[in-house]
């Protein structure tokens, strides 16, 4: 996109962004969790919004096409930051703490994912893109829900680790 000089240039940045995050996520990074991860839980998670993110690829580009416009993603400074972050701590992580690494990311990320999707409501909002707000808002669902369940699969895997520490 070239200079941002209006709030519908702002959107359609910020749409790009989020595309390009969930397209790394699909194409790039939830694979590589799914490889990272020993524990079943957690990869069963990570398979699972795999295909929900492959889905939230499709309702982008149809929020796109509904507003007229190219689906062209945006690169994503913030999501780099945190995948840098990640691919950093794998490096220097003992291998029996990956699962609680990814774990942390993945949090960190849809962390991320939800306030996006909050803006993008939020600016559809005031610019009267009505038609786009109901897929942000599955995105969103989705997204809180895999928050949830990675807090839930962090804490016990954190719980595990600390019992073991206690006991060795």
């Amino acid at each position: 996109m070239s200079e941002i000089t209006s709030p519908r240039d702002l959107f359609l940045h910020e749409l790009g962004d989020i595309l390009y995050v969930e397209q790394k996520l699909a194409e790039e990074v939830l694979p590589t969790l799914m490889e990272e991860v020993t524990d079943d839980e957690l990869r069963k998670g990570f398979e699972k919004h795999l295909r929900e993110t492959e889905k939230h690829v499709e309702n982008l580009e149809k929020a796109f096409q509904k507003l007229g416009e190219p689906a062209e993603a945006e690169e994503c400074i913030g999501f780099e930051g945190l995948k840098s972050e990640h691919d950093q701590l794998v490096q220097e992580s003992s291998p029996d703490l990956i699962d609680l690494v990814d774990a942390g990311a993945a949090a960190r990320t849809e962390h991320y994912e939800i306030a996006a999707y909050e803006s993008l409501i939020a600016m559809a909002r005031g610019l009267g893109e009505r038609d786009v707000i109901e897929l942000f808002e599955k995105n969103l669902k989705d997204e809180k829900e895999t928050l949830r369940e990675v807090e839930s699969v962090a804490k016990r895997l954190a719980k595990e680790h600390a019992k073991a520490g206690q006991t060795a």
